[in-house]
Protein backbone atom coordinates (compact mmCIF):
# COMPACT_ATOMS: atom_id res chain seq x y z
CA UNK A 1 0.00 0.00 0.00
CA UNK A 2 1.44 3.33 -1.06
CA UNK A 3 1.52 6.22 1.43
CA UNK A 4 2.15 9.93 1.12
CA UNK A 5 5.59 11.40 1.80
CA UNK A 6 4.33 12.92 5.07
CA UNK A 7 3.17 9.59 6.53
CA UNK A 8 6.21 7.79 5.12
CA UNK A 9 8.50 10.27 6.92
CA UNK A 10 6.48 10.21 10.16
CA UNK A 11 6.51 6.40 10.21
CA UNK A 12 10.29 6.19 10.16
CA UNK A 13 10.65 9.22 12.41
CA UNK A 14 8.51 7.55 15.07
CA UNK A 15 10.54 4.34 14.82
CA UNK A 16 13.84 6.22 15.20
CA UNK A 17 12.49 8.43 17.98
CA UNK A 18 11.18 5.44 19.90
CA UNK A 19 14.60 3.84 19.75
CA UNK A 20 16.64 6.96 20.55
CA UNK A 21 14.40 8.19 23.37
CA UNK A 22 14.15 4.67 24.83
CA UNK A 23 17.96 4.42 24.95
CA UNK A 24 18.19 7.93 26.39
CA UNK A 25 15.51 7.17 29.01
CA UNK A 26 17.31 3.96 30.00
CA UNK A 27 20.64 5.74 30.41
CA UNK A 28 19.00 8.58 32.33
CA UNK A 29 17.22 6.10 34.62
CA UNK A 30 20.48 4.24 35.28
CA UNK A 31 22.29 7.50 36.00
CA UNK A 32 19.63 8.75 38.47
CA UNK A 33 19.47 5.33 40.14
CA UNK A 34 23.24 5.37 40.56
CA UNK A 35 23.08 8.89 42.01
CA UNK A 36 20.39 7.85 44.51
CA UNK A 37 22.44 4.85 45.63
CA UNK A 38 25.59 7.02 45.88
CA UNK A 39 23.78 9.47 48.14
CA UNK A 40 22.48 6.64 50.35
CA UNK A 41 25.93 5.02 50.44
CA UNK A 42 27.61 8.34 51.30
CA UNK A 43 25.16 8.76 54.17
CA UNK A 44 25.93 5.26 55.47
CA UNK A 45 29.68 5.86 55.28
CA UNK A 46 29.33 9.13 57.17
CA UNK A 47 27.23 7.39 59.85
CA UNK A 48 29.93 4.68 60.12
CA UNK A 49 32.55 7.29 61.02
CA UNK A 50 30.23 8.99 63.49
CA UNK A 51 29.28 5.69 65.21
CA UNK A 52 32.89 4.48 65.52
CA UNK A 53 33.83 7.82 67.08
CA UNK A 54 30.86 7.50 69.46
CA UNK A 55 31.96 3.96 70.45
CA UNK A 56 35.36 5.26 71.54
CA UNK A 57 33.64 7.92 73.61
CA UNK A 58 30.88 5.64 74.94
CA UNK A 59 31.93 1.96 75.34
CA UNK A 60 28.32 1.07 76.22
CA UNK A 61 27.51 1.21 72.51
CA UNK A 62 29.51 -2.00 72.04
CA UNK A 63 26.61 -3.81 73.69
CA UNK A 64 24.19 -2.67 70.95
CA UNK A 65 23.89 -6.11 69.32
CA UNK A 66 20.46 -5.62 67.71
CA UNK A 67 19.05 -3.03 65.35
CA UNK A 68 17.38 -0.49 67.44
CA UNK A 69 16.19 3.04 67.07
CA UNK A 70 19.51 4.10 65.53
CA UNK A 71 19.38 1.28 62.94
CA UNK A 72 22.85 -0.15 63.68
CA UNK A 73 24.38 -3.02 65.65
CA UNK A 74 27.86 -4.09 66.66
CA UNK A 75 28.82 -7.77 66.55
CA UNK A 76 32.06 -9.20 67.98
CA UNK A 77 34.11 -11.16 65.43
CA UNK A 78 37.32 -13.12 65.40
CA UNK A 79 40.56 -11.88 63.94
CA UNK A 80 40.13 -14.34 61.08
CA UNK A 81 36.76 -12.85 60.18
CA UNK A 82 38.12 -9.35 60.18
CA UNK A 83 38.02 -7.53 56.83
CA UNK A 84 39.71 -4.26 56.21
CA UNK A 85 37.20 -3.07 53.58
CA UNK A 86 33.61 -1.86 54.00
CA UNK A 87 30.83 -3.76 52.18
CA UNK A 88 27.58 -2.34 50.77
CA UNK A 89 24.60 -4.44 49.69
CA UNK A 90 20.79 -4.54 49.55
CA UNK A 91 18.75 -6.73 51.88
CA UNK A 92 15.10 -7.20 52.85
CA UNK A 93 14.09 -6.69 56.52
CA UNK A 94 10.75 -7.04 58.23
CA UNK A 95 9.03 -3.72 58.95
CA UNK A 96 6.37 -3.78 61.64
CA UNK A 97 4.50 -0.77 60.33
CA UNK A 98 3.90 -2.34 56.93
CA UNK A 99 3.87 -5.90 58.35
CA UNK A 100 6.04 -7.08 55.51
CA UNK A 101 9.64 -7.15 54.34
CA UNK A 102 10.98 -3.90 52.91
CA UNK A 103 14.23 -3.13 51.07
CA UNK A 104 17.20 -1.75 53.03
CA UNK A 105 20.65 -0.59 52.07
CA UNK A 106 23.22 -2.16 54.39
CA UNK A 107 26.83 -1.24 55.19
CA UNK A 108 29.20 -3.59 57.01
CA UNK A 109 32.49 -2.26 58.34
CA UNK A 110 34.98 -4.05 60.63
CA UNK A 111 37.00 -2.09 63.22
CA UNK A 112 39.15 -2.61 66.33
CA UNK A 113 37.73 -1.05 69.46
CA UNK A 114 39.61 0.68 72.26
CA UNK A 115 40.03 -2.72 73.96
CA UNK A 116 41.84 -4.20 70.94
CA UNK A 117 38.86 -6.44 70.14
CA UNK A 118 37.60 -7.01 66.60
CA UNK A 119 34.10 -5.71 66.04
CA UNK A 120 31.74 -5.65 63.05
CA UNK A 121 29.53 -2.61 62.59
CA UNK A 122 26.33 -3.20 60.60
CA UNK A 123 24.33 -0.10 59.61
CA UNK A 124 21.10 -0.20 57.68
CA UNK A 125 18.82 2.42 56.18
CA UNK A 126 15.44 1.94 54.57
CA UNK A 127 15.32 2.58 50.84
CA UNK A 128 11.52 2.63 50.63
CA UNK A 129 11.50 6.36 50.00
CA UNK A 130 14.27 5.98 47.44
CA UNK A 131 12.26 3.25 45.69
CA UNK A 132 9.21 5.49 45.66
CA UNK A 133 11.37 8.24 44.23
CA UNK A 134 12.62 5.89 41.52
CA UNK A 135 9.05 4.74 40.82
CA UNK A 136 7.87 8.34 40.51
CA UNK A 137 10.88 9.11 38.35
CA UNK A 138 10.13 6.13 36.09
CA UNK A 139 6.49 7.19 35.75
CA UNK A 140 7.56 10.72 34.92
CA UNK A 141 10.01 9.40 32.33
CA UNK A 142 7.33 7.29 30.65
CA UNK A 143 4.89 10.21 30.54
CA UNK A 144 7.62 12.49 29.26
CA UNK A 145 8.58 9.86 26.70
CA UNK A 146 5.01 9.58 25.36
CA UNK A 147 4.41 13.35 25.35
CA UNK A 148 7.75 13.96 23.67
CA UNK A 149 7.02 11.48 20.88
CA UNK A 150 3.50 12.86 20.35
CA UNK A 151 4.80 16.44 20.35
CA UNK A 152 7.59 15.70 17.90
CA UNK A 153 5.25 13.80 15.58
CA UNK A 154 2.65 16.59 15.73
CA UNK A 155 5.21 19.34 15.13
CA UNK A 156 6.86 17.33 12.36
CA UNK A 157 3.47 16.70 10.72
CA UNK A 158 2.60 20.39 10.89
CA UNK A 159 5.96 21.45 9.51
CA UNK A 160 5.82 18.83 6.76
CA UNK A 161 2.32 19.97 5.78
CA UNK A 162 3.49 23.54 5.62
CA UNK A 163 6.73 22.71 3.81
CA UNK A 164 5.03 20.38 1.31
CA UNK A 165 2.20 22.79 0.45
CA UNK A 166 4.08 24.18 -2.60
CA UNK A 167 4.69 20.62 -3.79
CA UNK A 168 0.97 19.82 -3.69
CA UNK A 169 0.25 23.07 -5.57
CA UNK A 170 2.71 22.07 -8.28
CA UNK A 171 1.26 18.54 -8.35
CA UNK A 172 -2.28 19.92 -8.67
CA UNK A 173 -1.13 22.09 -11.57
CA UNK A 174 0.31 19.05 -13.34
CA UNK A 175 -2.91 17.07 -12.80
CA UNK A 176 -4.97 19.82 -14.42
CA UNK A 177 -2.60 20.29 -17.34
CA UNK A 178 -3.65 18.88 -20.73
CA UNK A 179 -2.03 19.26 -24.13
CA UNK A 180 -3.55 21.93 -26.28
CA UNK A 181 -5.68 23.47 -23.54
CA UNK A 182 -4.80 27.07 -22.59
CA UNK A 183 -2.88 26.91 -19.34
CA UNK A 184 -2.37 29.96 -17.15
CA UNK A 185 1.09 29.93 -15.62
CA UNK A 186 0.71 32.48 -12.85
CA UNK A 187 3.92 33.67 -11.32
CA UNK A 188 4.45 31.96 -7.99
CA UNK A 189 7.29 32.41 -5.57
CA UNK A 190 8.22 29.69 -3.10
CA UNK A 191 10.32 30.15 0.02
CA UNK A 192 11.90 26.71 -0.44
CA UNK A 193 14.64 26.76 -3.05
CA UNK A 194 14.07 23.21 -4.35
CA UNK A 195 10.34 23.81 -4.97
CA UNK A 196 11.11 27.10 -6.70
CA UNK A 197 13.51 25.31 -9.06
CA UNK A 198 11.02 22.47 -9.58
CA UNK A 199 8.27 24.94 -10.50
CA UNK A 200 10.54 26.75 -12.97
CA UNK A 201 11.62 23.49 -14.63
CA UNK A 202 8.01 22.26 -14.90
CA UNK A 203 6.88 25.54 -16.48
CA UNK A 204 9.71 25.29 -19.00
CA UNK A 205 8.84 21.66 -19.70
CA UNK A 206 5.19 22.61 -20.30
CA UNK A 207 6.28 25.36 -22.72
CA UNK A 208 8.47 22.88 -24.63
CA UNK A 209 5.70 20.29 -24.75
CA UNK A 210 3.19 22.85 -25.99
CA UNK A 211 5.58 23.93 -28.72
CA UNK A 212 6.19 20.33 -29.83
CA UNK A 213 2.45 19.61 -29.63
CA UNK A 214 1.61 22.65 -31.77
CA UNK A 215 4.28 21.74 -34.35
CA UNK A 216 3.07 18.12 -34.48
CA UNK A 217 -0.54 19.26 -34.80
CA UNK A 218 0.34 21.64 -37.62
CA UNK A 219 2.37 18.97 -39.40
CA UNK A 220 -0.40 16.38 -39.22
CA UNK A 221 -3.06 18.81 -40.41
CA UNK A 222 -0.87 20.13 -43.21
CA UNK A 223 0.19 16.64 -44.28
CA UNK A 224 -3.41 15.46 -44.27
CA UNK A 225 -4.57 18.46 -46.24
CA UNK A 226 -1.75 18.13 -48.76
CA UNK A 227 -2.55 14.44 -49.25
CA UNK A 228 -6.29 14.92 -49.64
CA UNK A 229 -5.96 17.33 -52.55
CA UNK A 230 -3.80 15.18 -54.88
CA UNK A 231 -5.80 12.08 -53.96
CA UNK A 232 -9.04 13.82 -54.91
CA UNK A 233 -7.48 14.98 -58.19
CA UNK A 234 -6.24 11.49 -59.05
CA UNK A 235 -9.67 9.98 -58.26
CA UNK A 236 -11.35 12.55 -60.53
CA UNK A 237 -8.92 11.80 -63.35
CA UNK A 238 -9.56 8.08 -62.99
CA UNK A 239 -13.31 8.80 -63.14
CA UNK A 240 -12.72 10.62 -66.43
CA UNK A 241 -10.69 7.69 -67.78
CA UNK A 242 -13.37 5.19 -66.76
CA UNK A 243 -15.91 7.18 -68.77
CA UNK A 244 -13.78 6.71 -71.90
CA UNK A 245 -15.69 4.35 -74.22
CA UNK A 246 -12.48 3.11 -75.87
CA UNK A 247 -11.33 1.27 -72.73
CA UNK A 248 -11.53 -2.49 -72.79
CA UNK A 249 -12.88 -4.48 -69.84
CA UNK A 250 -9.41 -5.36 -68.50
CA UNK A 251 -8.28 -1.73 -68.25
CA UNK A 252 -11.66 -0.68 -66.88
CA UNK A 253 -11.37 -3.26 -64.11
CA UNK A 254 -7.82 -2.16 -63.39
CA UNK A 255 -8.79 1.50 -63.10
CA UNK A 256 -11.75 0.64 -60.89
CA UNK A 257 -9.46 -1.25 -58.52
CA UNK A 258 -7.03 1.67 -58.45
CA UNK A 259 -9.89 4.04 -57.69
CA UNK A 260 -11.08 1.85 -54.82
CA UNK A 261 -7.55 1.72 -53.40
CA UNK A 262 -7.31 5.50 -53.61
CA UNK A 263 -10.67 5.88 -51.84
CA UNK A 264 -9.41 3.55 -49.14
CA UNK A 265 -6.29 5.72 -48.85
CA UNK A 266 -8.50 8.81 -48.45
CA UNK A 267 -10.45 7.05 -45.69
CA UNK A 268 -7.21 5.92 -44.04
CA UNK A 269 -5.84 9.46 -44.15
CA UNK A 270 -9.01 10.85 -42.55
CA UNK A 271 -9.03 8.14 -39.88
CA UNK A 272 -5.39 8.71 -38.93
CA UNK A 273 -6.00 12.45 -38.72
CA UNK A 274 -9.04 11.78 -36.53
CA UNK A 275 -7.00 9.51 -34.23
CA UNK A 276 -4.31 12.15 -33.92
CA UNK A 277 -6.82 14.86 -33.03
CA UNK A 278 -8.49 12.65 -30.42
CA UNK A 279 -5.20 11.64 -28.79
CA UNK A 280 -4.05 15.26 -28.75
CA UNK A 281 -7.25 16.25 -26.90
CA UNK A 282 -8.49 18.60 -29.60
CA UNK A 283 -12.11 17.76 -28.77
CA UNK A 284 -12.35 19.45 -25.38
CA UNK A 285 -15.85 20.86 -25.46
CA UNK A 286 -17.97 19.04 -22.89
CA UNK A 287 -21.76 19.35 -22.73
CA UNK A 288 -24.78 17.25 -21.78
CA UNK A 289 -25.23 14.71 -24.58
CA UNK A 290 -28.45 12.71 -25.03
CA UNK A 291 -27.19 9.41 -26.43
CA UNK A 292 -30.78 8.14 -26.88
CA UNK A 293 -31.63 10.93 -29.31
CA UNK A 294 -28.24 10.68 -31.03
CA UNK A 295 -28.67 6.92 -31.69
CA UNK A 296 -32.14 7.48 -33.18
CA UNK A 297 -30.86 10.30 -35.41
CA UNK A 298 -27.92 8.24 -36.66
CA UNK A 299 -30.15 5.28 -37.52
CA UNK A 300 -32.30 7.64 -39.61
CA UNK A 301 -29.20 9.09 -41.31
CA UNK A 302 -28.00 5.61 -42.24
CA UNK A 303 -31.35 4.46 -43.65
CA UNK A 304 -29.94 4.02 -47.16
CA UNK A 305 -27.01 1.96 -45.92
CA UNK A 306 -29.35 -0.14 -43.74
CA UNK A 307 -31.73 -0.67 -46.66
CA UNK A 308 -28.83 -1.64 -48.94
CA UNK A 309 -27.74 -4.36 -46.49
CA UNK A 310 -31.41 -5.20 -45.76
CA UNK A 311 -30.68 -5.24 -42.01
CA UNK A 312 -33.48 -5.12 -39.45
CA UNK A 313 -32.60 -2.47 -36.84
CA UNK A 314 -34.38 -2.42 -33.47
CA UNK A 315 -33.78 0.26 -30.83
CA UNK A 316 -34.82 -0.90 -27.35
CA UNK A 317 -34.73 1.99 -24.87
CA UNK A 318 -34.67 0.70 -21.28
CA UNK A 319 -33.33 3.89 -19.77
CA UNK A 320 -31.93 7.36 -20.42
CA UNK A 321 -28.25 7.43 -21.35
CA UNK A 322 -27.35 11.07 -20.81
CA UNK A 323 -23.93 12.30 -19.68
CA UNK A 324 -21.35 15.05 -20.05
CA UNK A 325 -19.40 14.28 -23.24
CA UNK A 326 -17.89 15.94 -26.27
CA UNK A 327 -20.76 16.09 -28.84
CA UNK A 328 -18.32 15.59 -31.73
CA UNK A 329 -16.69 12.57 -30.12
CA UNK A 330 -20.08 11.12 -29.18
CA UNK A 331 -21.17 11.37 -32.82
CA UNK A 332 -17.95 9.70 -34.04
CA UNK A 333 -18.21 7.00 -31.36
CA UNK A 334 -21.81 6.02 -32.12
CA UNK A 335 -21.35 6.37 -35.90
CA UNK A 336 -18.43 3.95 -35.90
CA UNK A 337 -20.31 1.46 -33.71
CA UNK A 338 -23.40 1.67 -35.93
CA UNK A 339 -21.45 1.43 -39.23
CA UNK A 340 -19.42 -1.48 -37.88
CA UNK A 341 -22.60 -3.36 -36.83
CA UNK A 342 -24.22 -2.79 -40.26
CA UNK A 343 -21.18 -3.25 -42.50
CA UNK A 344 -20.18 -6.61 -41.05
CA UNK A 345 -23.75 -7.86 -40.65
CA UNK A 346 -25.33 -10.55 -42.77
CA UNK A 347 -27.68 -9.84 -45.64
CA UNK A 348 -31.13 -9.64 -44.04
CA UNK A 349 -29.39 -9.72 -40.66
CA UNK A 350 -30.42 -8.19 -37.35
CA UNK A 351 -29.11 -5.29 -35.31
CA UNK A 352 -30.50 -4.67 -31.82
CA UNK A 353 -29.45 -1.53 -29.93
CA UNK A 354 -30.21 -1.68 -26.20
CA UNK A 355 -30.04 1.66 -24.39
CA UNK A 356 -29.89 1.57 -20.59
CA UNK A 357 -29.07 4.16 -17.94
CA UNK A 358 -25.38 3.29 -17.82
CA UNK A 359 -24.64 1.37 -21.01
CA UNK A 360 -25.47 0.90 -24.68
CA UNK A 361 -25.29 -2.55 -26.30
CA UNK A 362 -24.94 -3.09 -30.06
CA UNK A 363 -26.03 -6.69 -30.76
CA UNK A 364 -25.70 -7.80 -34.35
CA UNK A 365 -25.58 -10.96 -36.42
CA UNK A 366 -22.60 -11.57 -38.68
CA UNK A 367 -19.67 -13.96 -38.84
CA UNK A 368 -20.31 -17.33 -37.19
CA UNK A 369 -17.03 -17.18 -35.29
CA UNK A 370 -16.05 -14.70 -32.55
CA UNK A 371 -13.56 -11.91 -33.11
CA UNK A 372 -10.21 -11.87 -31.35
CA UNK A 373 -10.87 -9.99 -28.09
CA UNK A 374 -7.18 -9.34 -27.47
CA UNK A 375 -6.62 -7.63 -30.84
CA UNK A 376 -9.98 -6.35 -32.00
CA UNK A 377 -9.32 -2.76 -30.84
CA UNK A 378 -5.75 -2.66 -32.17
CA UNK A 379 -4.95 -0.35 -35.05
CA UNK A 380 -5.03 -1.87 -38.54
CA UNK A 381 -6.31 -5.18 -37.21
CA UNK A 382 -8.77 -6.82 -39.64
CA UNK A 383 -10.10 -10.31 -39.03
CA UNK A 384 -12.15 -10.36 -42.24
CA UNK A 385 -10.85 -10.24 -45.78
CA UNK A 386 -12.55 -6.91 -46.48
CA UNK A 387 -9.97 -4.85 -48.40
CA UNK A 388 -12.08 -1.70 -48.20
CA UNK A 389 -11.62 -1.49 -44.40
CA UNK A 390 -8.91 0.69 -42.91
CA UNK A 391 -8.79 -1.32 -39.69
CA UNK A 392 -9.09 1.89 -37.65
CA UNK A 393 -12.81 2.11 -36.85
CA UNK A 394 -12.74 0.18 -33.58
CA UNK A 395 -9.36 1.67 -32.70
CA UNK A 396 -10.91 5.15 -32.93
CA UNK A 397 -13.70 3.98 -30.60
CA UNK A 398 -11.18 2.70 -28.05
CA UNK A 399 -9.15 5.91 -28.28
CA UNK A 400 -12.26 8.01 -27.60
CA UNK A 401 -13.16 5.88 -24.57
CA UNK A 402 -9.66 6.34 -23.13
CA UNK A 403 -10.28 10.08 -22.95
CA UNK A 404 -12.97 9.50 -20.29
CA UNK A 405 -11.91 7.77 -17.05
CA UNK A 406 -14.39 5.16 -15.85
CA UNK A 407 -15.72 4.42 -19.35
CA UNK A 408 -15.17 1.13 -21.15
CA UNK A 409 -15.96 -0.68 -24.40
CA UNK A 410 -15.99 -4.49 -24.44
CA UNK A 411 -16.74 -7.22 -26.96
CA UNK A 412 -18.65 -10.46 -26.36
CA UNK A 413 -19.85 -13.30 -28.61
CA UNK A 414 -22.87 -15.32 -27.53
CA UNK A 415 -25.59 -17.33 -29.37
CA UNK A 416 -24.06 -16.50 -32.78
CA UNK A 417 -24.41 -12.77 -32.00
CA UNK A 418 -21.72 -10.13 -31.65
CA UNK A 419 -22.00 -7.71 -28.71
CA UNK A 420 -20.24 -4.35 -28.40
CA UNK A 421 -21.00 -2.98 -24.92
CA UNK A 422 -20.37 0.69 -24.16
CA UNK A 423 -20.37 1.34 -20.40
CA UNK A 424 -20.12 4.67 -18.62
CA UNK A 425 -18.98 5.37 -15.10
CA UNK A 426 -22.05 5.31 -12.84
CA UNK A 427 -20.68 8.24 -10.84
CA UNK A 428 -20.45 10.52 -13.85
Amino acid sequence: MKVSLKYYTIKYLIMILLLIIAVWAGLFYAYILDEVHDNVDDGLKDRKIQIIKAVYLNPQLLKNNDFGFNEFKIIPITAAEYKNKSRLYNKMYYMEYDDKDQPYRVLEADFIDQYKNHQRLVIRTSTVEEDELIYDLTTALIVLYILLVISIVAVNGYLLNKAMRPFYQILDKLKKYQFGIPFSQTEQSYSIKEFEELNIEINEMIDRNELVFYQQKQFIENASHELQTPLAIVINKIDLLIQNENLDRKNLTFLTEVKNDLRRMVGLNKSLLMLSKIENSQFNTISEVDFNAMVNNLVQNYEDFIAFKNVEVNIIEKGIFRVGFSPDLADILLSNLLKNAIKYNNEEGTLNIFIENNRIIFQNSGAQIPLDKSRIFNRFYKQSSDHTSTGLGLSIIKTIIKQYPGWDITYEFEDQMHYFILTKNKIS
